[in-house]
Order: structure tokens, then C-alpha cells, then sequence
């Protein structure tokens, strides 16, 4: 679940893992988009937006969405654990510093400088130095595919970024779609790429954890894909073929 296409990192991690899981996308287009909103309104929203994949009896729930884990997640375990493992995403921010650093945290302004992110700088990152980079408007581009207003946004955070980072950390699950041009943009010449690091890789190896499942990426192709919009049932809107991850689940994933 997200509010909007963010999730297709974390649900093509999963089908790579598990090619025959029956994967649910929830999403809340009629929401969007969950930033500017209270606390107490993204809990709301974030709620109504996970009990419409529950109805679909999942084995687990992933909250692909950093906005939704930092002000929701509590409530979101409360209503559905123990029954319904729910796996949240936090930006990957201890094993990037785990390489020394120093390393930036690529986030929504609302997220960046937040208690939440600097607590797991405090926790993850102490000792190393790090930069926390506001990158306005970026999500909003990738949701609507908007290349252009992407490239804007992505060398306008990279203008940001010291650099000297040895890592950045794409604290935010749209930015994972658009990972190649993050990484063309930060690279300076004469320095070493910095490594990247999004969450969907360890979300999908938590969820399957959590739900006991061992991967299986040799298992047969035969996972089917539910899309639902504000609960509605749906189809991939036109901007997730926009991206790999998009095209991927569509393609390998018979109709249901």
C-alpha cells in the first residue's frame, strides 16, 4: 500500500522473490497526495487504504510508503497484528552508514529534518557525517511520470548534495523508480558513484520472513495482480508503465 505508485519498488522486489505470489496494490489516488496532511488525516487515509487490500485476505501487508510508516505504522499494527504481519519502510540509513560515509538522505521536505529521520541518523549514523537533502516536488514528478519536472528535481537535489557522499540513502519509495537518474546526477568527476540505497530489496526479504515463505525466484510465473484505487478495483495507471518496475509486473502477472 501507498497513496500513490510508489509501491512498484517494493512489489516487483516481491515478484522477483516470489514470482507465484498473488500480489494486491493498494493505493489512494482520491487521497493524494499524503505529505501536506496531518498526522492524524495521513493515519486516517493510510487506514481505510490497508483495509481495502486486507479484504483480500493477504499473508502480509508491506507499507511501501515512508510517509504512511512514520505516522501511521503504530495504528496500522494495532488494528491488523497479530493476524496481519504489516512490514513498514524506513530509509536505509544503517547500511549506508555502515560503509563510513559520509552519506546524504535523499527525502520529502516534510520528512527531512523530522524526529523520526534524525533519530535513525542518531541510531544508525552516529559518528559519520551526514548530509539530509529536502528534494521538493521530486515525488510528485515521479508520480505523474513527469520526466522533465523529475530531471528538475533530481539536479536540483543533487546541487544539494555535498560532493564527497559515499552513499545516498533514496529516503523516499518513489525515488527507487528513478534510481538511474539519481545516480547520473550525483556523480562527480574524477570521485567514485556513490552507492545507492533504497528499501524495496529488504521490505520484500522482511515480508517473506515475517510471513515464513522462503524465496523462490525459480517458481513458476504465475503470481496474479490486484490493483485498487481508493478501494475501487483498477488497472496500472498509464504512469506506472512509465517505469521498469511497472512494465515488469504487468508483464508477469496474469490478470485477475
Amino acid at each position: 500500500m501507498d497513496v500513490g505508485i510508489g509501491l512498484l519498488a517494493a512489489a516487483s522486489a516481491v515478484r522477483r522473490l516470489r514470482p507465484d505470489a498473488d500480489l494486491v496494490l493498494s493505493s489512494d489516488p482520491d487521497g493524494m497526495s499524503w505529505g501536506p496532511r496531518t498526522p492524524q488525516d495521513i493515519t486516517t487515509r493510510a487506514l481505510a487504504t490497508a483495509e481495502a487490500a486486507a479484504a483480500h485476505r493477504p499473508d502480509a501487508l508491506i507499507v511501501a510508503c515512508n510517509t504512511a510508516t512514520v505516522h501511521a505504522l503504530p495504528a496500522l499494527r494495532a488494528r491488523f497484528e497479530p493476524g496481519l504481519p504489516v512490514v513498514g519502510t524506513v530509509p536505509a540509513v544503517k547500511p549506508a552508514a555502515a560503509g563510513g560515509g559520509p552519506i546524504a538522505v535523499w527525502a520529502t521536505p516534510a520528512t527531512t529534518g523530522s524526529p523520526y529521520q534524525r533519530a535513525l541518523i542518531q541510531e544508525y549514523a552516529d559518528g559519520v557525517a551526514v548530509a539530509e537533502v529536502p528534494c521538493p516536488g521530486l515525488s510528485d514528478a515521479v508520480e505523474r511520470a513527469d520526466e522533465a519536472a523529475v530531471a528538475l528535481a533530481v539536479a536540483e537535489a543533487a546541487r544539494r548534495t555535498p560532493d564527497d557522499v559515499a552513499a545516498v540513502v533514496l529516503g523516499c519509495t518513489h525515488y527507487e523508480l528513478v534510481a538511474a537518474h539519481v545516480r547520473a546526477a550525483v556523480r562527480r568527476p574524477g570521485r567514485p558513484a556513490p552507492v545507492l540505497h533504497g528499501s524495496a530489496g529488504a521490505v520484500a526479504v522482511q515480508t517473506l520472513r515475517r510471513t515464513g515463505l522462503p524465496p523462490a525466484p525459480e517458481a513458476p510465473a504465475e503470481g496474479t495482480l490486484t490493483v485498487l484505487h481508493s478501494g475501487r478495483a483498477a488497472a496500472l495507471p498509464p504512469q506506472a508503465l512509465a517505469y521498469a518496475e511497472g512494465r515488469r509486473l504487468q508483464a508477469l502477472s496474469p490478470a485477475r
